[in-house]
């Protein structure tokens, strides 16, 4: 036998076993377990996505009748009601040729946005038009006002600066508005400011 082989110990570090011990695996086991249980209550009450995917919606409508006012030089309404929001190129949305397109061509065409974006009894798909996705969802305006409720609406000019609906060009009444999108508990706002028409 060579001498480097009779001295060689076994050392102590050799013989431990790599992995994890009972009470690490039950640990993190556990651990997921109630990391489960919250993002299943997270993800299964959908009300606050729904709340705030309604409420971006609104904000994203308001902010393409401003940039359509100021890319075609001329006034873009905005129909604003608790049950949907609209872009048309006359106060009122009255007639086909006075609704303005959404850009992608189509609207999302929910049940919602099929029950509210109709002219004459007929669903348009390809309006700049949402509805509410559903009842359970309020909007609400931060002061009583004609912009916004039932045949509320107001424009924006070619500088992009808001209007109310019966306000002459150079002469604007509007104000701050806030309004606000609840459902169960959940809460968000869109805000439109006066005389730059920055909506947030």
């Amino acid at each position: 036998m060579s001498r480097s082989a009779s001295c060689w110990k076994p050392s102590p570090l050799r013989f431990q076993s790599a992995g994890f011990t009972m009470i690490e695996l039950v640990t993190v086991i556990v651990l997921m377990g109630i990391l489960g249980a919250i993002g299943y209550a997270r993800f299964a009450d959908t009300s606050s996505f729904e709340n705030r995917a309604y409420s971006d919606q609104a904000r994203t409508i308001i902010r393409y009748a401003q940039k359509l006012a100021v890319t075609q030089n001329r006034a873009v309404f905005v129909r604003s009601e608790p049950n949907g929001f609209a872009v048309c190129y006359q106060a009122g949305c009255g007639n086909g040729a006075a609704l303005a397109p959404a850009p992608g061509g189509r609207n999302s065409g929910s049940a919602g946005t099929r029950g509210y974006c109709t002219l004459n009894n007929t669903y348009i798909s390809n309006w700049m038009c949402e509805g509410r996705p559903n009842n359970n969802v309020v909007v609400t305006s931060d002061t009583a006002r004609n912009e916004f409720g039932v045949g509320g609406s107001f424009f924006f000019d070619a500088l992009g600066r808001p209007y109310n609906a019966n306000d002459v060009l150079g002469n604007s009444t509007f104000t701050r508005m806030t309004l606000t999108f609840t459902r169960s508990g959940a809460s968000n706002t869109v805000v439109i400011e006066a005389d730059t028409g920055y909506v947030h």
